[in-house]
């Protein structure tokens, strides 16, 4: 495996991956990096869970590598393809369709083949759509709220124009989502993406919809269902009868028509020569499946959609109390395997026939025990000092408390520890019994529109008492659960913490520790003969080396200096990049990359003091030394300027840890936290 020293995230995924030669492919989703590999055996596992900005690594069937980076994975993506390494991987003339097709020939990723290429399509066919389909979700949140407070009647007929437009906002999602959903679907078949969106926008024209107007076409025929309320009406076309549909919102019959269309195209283009496949393709593909869309595959989604709905809301209906239990317990199972997506489309299909959806509600009990489990772990990472779990829990649980996204969890934490999902599913079932006993009488948990169940859309679930102490019980179960039991065995556990003993000698070393300095000196001063000095004045105070806000030590992005294996100490958030001496003493360390200075105080004090982390990786550039070591200084005094700028740019955190690196023994060595200093200020104090 490549050495990853000094690397980026980025160079550090690719070397752990087994480098770029051996991947085929790279895309992502909306939380992970989606790679295809030569030789699945050369992935690093550990080393990549161990990279910045990781919050887990997913091995998959057929020489594919899931790695979870969260809601920045677009700019990681960014950075990998722009390495100079990567660069043959974007010369490639096989496309990633292609790349997939030939790890399915090399054998089936699943026991049924055609079934996993089937929940691939729909899932690529909704995937790309999570991040305005998230959007809109908040803006209806924001409009619900504003409903609720009164300011407003969304529901009204007669809004004012300003609201109108509001819902124009939101709305353009659903509306043209069939459109969205068929540029995707073709893309995924390898089909002219706008050929399959202008088949689907064919039947949303004002053009279309005019044909409902009996006034205006005689031979249309319209009838009303007096049960439901709804009209449908029949059109003479050609002199055949064609059924006339609301296609906004729909998405089977997106799904069906590109199936369709994939045939019918790749059929076109061995048919014409390539020199005119511009021209003709889409047209004949057009005459053909617009009509057909019309006449045939538009109904039959319809009626495929509206089955599959009635058949939920009769078992909503009259058997609300084991839906609400169905759903919740269904989706820890159906999420990973990505096989959620039908049901997401019928959530659509239910809002665009019915109204409302009553699957969004018991699923919101699933959602948020899945993030219940997350903040458990987070607390138990928090008690252990466990930086690298704190920083993936904590990432996952704000991706999902406010976005509803249950990737970076299910990814990043869940399905690596099994003790997880057990809980889990006891705090699934809770949410679940309890809209179960009080949404019964209401017809169950109803939501008003479509939307990632986060803490910001509560308020279009109906009633939403209900819901919150739903997803409320859903979370805290979850949580306790993970708290009492833990979330690792205890082999895990205790490889834990041997890893982070030893990360905290291995840092030990890298920073050349001034006690260890210390000693040295001591040691060659005794071998010299030299005379003891006089009874030094007492060191009672370390003071702040740079203005800033004082942090505590365990909150710091340090593994090692959080869990206080190095003394006790503070952090600093620097204000500036002049860095000064904490106590009066001797230099007995002074790095020559500038980030840290060992000083030991005439009485014995050692202190450590560290600008940035991981910033020896930066080997100097933009530090400014201004001391030598075994020079004398006062508490005050310049140890070195920094370019805090330069510092972000690389990536780097800018706190400055201030460590007691001899805590042990001294009497006491108490922080001062909470508050925002200047440089020189008293921020530890020491008892002998």
């Amino acid at each position: 495996m490549e050495s990853t020293v000094g690397q980026s995230s980025a160079e550090q995924i690719v070397a752990n991956s087994g480098g770029a030669g051996n991947i085929q492919s790279l895309t992502h989703c909306a939380t992970r990096l989606r790679f295809q590999l030569n030789d699945a055996s050369l992935v690093d596992q550990a080393a990549l869970e161990k990279v910045p900005g990781v919050m887990g690594v997913v091995p998959q069937s057929g020489d594919r590598l899931q790695v979870v980076i969260g809601g920045a994975v677009q700019s990681m993506f960014a950075d990998i393809m722009a390495l100079p390494s990567m660069g043959s991987l974007g010369a490639k003339k096989s496309s990633d369709a292609d790349v997939k097709a030939a790890a399915r020939a090399g054998g089936p990723r699943g026991k049924v083949a055609w079934l996993d290429n089937f929940f691939e399509y729909l899932s690529d066919s909704f995937r790309p759509l999570l991040g305005v389909l998230l959007g809109a979700s908040l803006i209806i949140a924001f409009a619900a709220v504003l409903d609720a407070l009164g300011v407003v009647d969304f529901r009204a007929a007669d809004k004012p124009a300003t609201w109108i437009f509001v819902d124009a906002m939101w709305r353009s999602v659903f509306y043209f989502l069939p459109i969205m959903v068929a540029y995707n679907a073709s893309k995924k078949l390898d089909v002219d993406p706008w050929v399959g969106a202008a088949i689907m926008g064919a039947l949303m024209t004002p053009e279309f919809v005019s044909l409902n107007d009996p006034e205006r076409f005689p031979t249309t025929v319209c009838t009303v269902n007096e049960t439901l309320g709804t009209q449908s009406c029949v059109a003479d076309i050609f002199g055949l009868p064609m059924q006339l549909n609301d296609y906004s919102g729909q998405v089977f019959v997106p799904l069906i028509m590109v199936a369709v269309l994939g045939l019918i195209y790749k059929g076109l283009k061995k048919i014409f020569p390539e020199n005119i496949q511009m021209v003709f393709v889409p047209f004949f593909s057009m005459a053909i499946m617009i009509p057909l869309t019309a006449f045939l595959i538009g109904p039959l989604g319809i009626w495929i959609g509206g089955g599959l709905g009635n058949g939920l809301a009769w078992l909503n209906g009259n058997a609300p109390f084991v839906f609400a239990l169905l759903i919740p317990m269904l989706y820890p199972f159906l999420v990973p395997l990505g096989l959620h997506w039908p049901l997401n489309a019928l959530m659509l299909m239910n809002l665009n026939t019915l109204g409302y959806d009553f699957i969004q509600g018991p699923m919101g009990a699933w959602n948020f025990a899945c993030f219940g489990a997350t903040a458990g772990v987070l607390f138990l990472s928090m008690r252990d000092r466990d930086v690298t779990m704190r920083q993936t829990a904590s990432g996952a649980l704000v991706a999902g408390l406010f976005g509803g996204i249950s990737e970076p969890s299910l990814y990043g934490i869940h399905l690596r520890f099994k003790r997880i999902y057990p809980r889990m599913l006891v705090g699934c079932f809770s949410g679940g019994l309890v809209i179960a006993i009080l949404g019964t009488p209401f017809g169950g948990v109803k939501a008003s529109t479509f939307a990632f169940t986060s803490l910001l859309t509560i308020p279009i679930f109906s009633p939403m008492w209900v819901y919150i102490i739903a997803i409320a019980v859903a979370f805290f179960v979850s949580m306790i659960l993970i708290i009492i039991f833990d979330y690792r065995t205890p082999e895990q556990k205790a490889e834990d913490k041997a890893a982070r003993e030893q990360a905290a000698e291995e840092h030990a070393a890298e920073s050349a520790l001034p006690a260890v300095a210390a000693a040295t000196a001591t040691a060659a001063a005794a071998a010299e003969g030299a005379a003891p000095t006089e009874p030094a004045e007492e060191t009672t105070e370390i003071v702040s080396p740079v203005t800033g806000e004082v942090v505590a030590l365990e909150n710091v992005n340090d593994a090692v200096f959080a869990s206080k294996v190095l003394g006790e100490g503070v952090g600093v958030i620097p204000a500036d990049g002049r860095v000064v001496a904490p106590i009066s003493g001797t230099m007995m360390t002074v790095a020559k990359t500038g980030h840290a200075f060992g000083i030991k105080s005439d009485d014995g004090v050692e202190v450590l003091v560290h600008i940035g982390i991981d910033t020896v990786r930066m080997d100097g550039e933009g530090f400014e030394i201004a001391v030598e070591k075994k020079q004398r200084v006062n508490a005050g005094d310049l140890l070195a300027t920094v370019d805090l700028d330069a510092v972000r740019r690389a990536g780097f955190d800018t706190t400055v840890i201030l460590a007691v690196t001899n805590t042990k023994a001294l009497g006491s060595v108490t922080p001062r936290l909470g508050a925002e200093v200047s440089a020189g200020e008293p921020v530890i104090d020491v008892e002998h």
